[in-house]
């Protein structure tokens, strides 16, 4: 895909964006588009889930600010920010980013609550890191509005959003993309729709293959990591980066490039079992490493 040179020069974000799930992903992508100037609405499921939405924001503005990261005080933050159980709150936003667990049915679901409830010239965008864009457009109304927006975690300190165009996706909807990524201080990269993109499907590649080696007694943890972080200049290693990501997310994502792609993505026995025994890296205490 080329970006014409006028639109990657272009860097704003739109005056409201909606954010459909407020966990991590989802937090983290509210905290981007308010410290960028946009007013923000996060929808959750529930009152208690939309509470924990805004104490896990307000914390993370919070811990910006004390690194001078963030030169806007949290006060002012705040004023923009706002958390709701309803999606008819959406009303008025330019942009709704849906960030639920990766899970076909459920996203499709959840996209089809925010074209219900949205103008019909905003743009929808999904953080899916691996399902079919255009399988996701395809239920919609208006297919050519969505796009696939993925972040990293943790999204406010990662520099790459991976900006994802099936072929229903409207021709502007690059160039305005493009656009909020930059507007975020972040940078583009421009995939057609494909099973794991680029970004997953590379990451995903290298990470199966050091739990192979791994599983095979070849190297510890430590060593295999370090491998790619002093010899290729990985900023992590890729079974640190699985414990970050999360070791059910990495099978679920494998899973489903083993039934698009082939064997060559077939999760190892050791993600298995350590997903069965909840060891599921970072947010569980333990995976490949130990976190207190």
């Amino acid at each position: 895909m080329t970006i014409s040179p006028s639109a990657a020069e272009t860097a704003a974000v739109p005056s409201k964006v909606g954010v459909l799930g407020g966990g991590r992903m989802g937090a983290g992508i509210a905290h981007a588009f308010l410290v960028s100037g946009a007013a923000v609405t996060v929808v959750e499921r529930d009152a208690a889930a939309a509470a924990a939405a805004l104490d896990r924001v307000t914390a993370t503005l919070a811990k910006a600010i004390e690194k001078a990261a963030v030169t806007e005080n949290l006060d002012s933050l705040l004023s923009r920010f706002a958390v709701s159980t309803d999606a008819v709150d959406f009303g008025g936003a330019g942009l709704v980013v849906e960030a639920v667990p990766e899970d076909f049915k459920l996203k499709q679901s959840a996209l089809l609550n925010v074209e219900r409830n949205i103008a019909s010239d905003a743009w929808i965008a999904t953080n899916t890191s691996s399902l079919s864009v255009t399988e996701l457009a395809a239920t919609l109304g208006r297919p050519e509005r969505l796009c696939g927006l993925h972040f990293f975690n943790p999204v406010p300190a990662s520099t790459l959003v991976e900006v994802v165009l099936g072929p229903q996706s409207a021709p502007e909807l690059a160039d305005a993309a493009t656009s909020w990524v930059r507007g975020l201080g972040k940078t583009p990269i421009v995939v057609n729709d494909a099973p794991g993109f680029a970004s997953s499907r590379l990451g995903v590649a290298i990470a199966l293959e050091a739990m192979r080696m791994l599983e095979g007694g070849v190297a510890s943890a430590q060593d295999i990591d370090a491998a790619m972080e002093l010899g290729y200049r990985h900023a992590s290693g890729p079974l640190r980066t699985t414990d970050i990501v999360g070791l059910d997310v990495r099978l679920g994502i494998a899973e489903y490039l083993h039934e698009t792609l082939g064997e060559r993505f077939a999760p190892p026995r050791i993600l298995r079992d350590m997903v069965a025994r909840g060891e599921l890296g970072r947010k569980s205490g333990k995976g490949f490493y130990e976190y207190s």
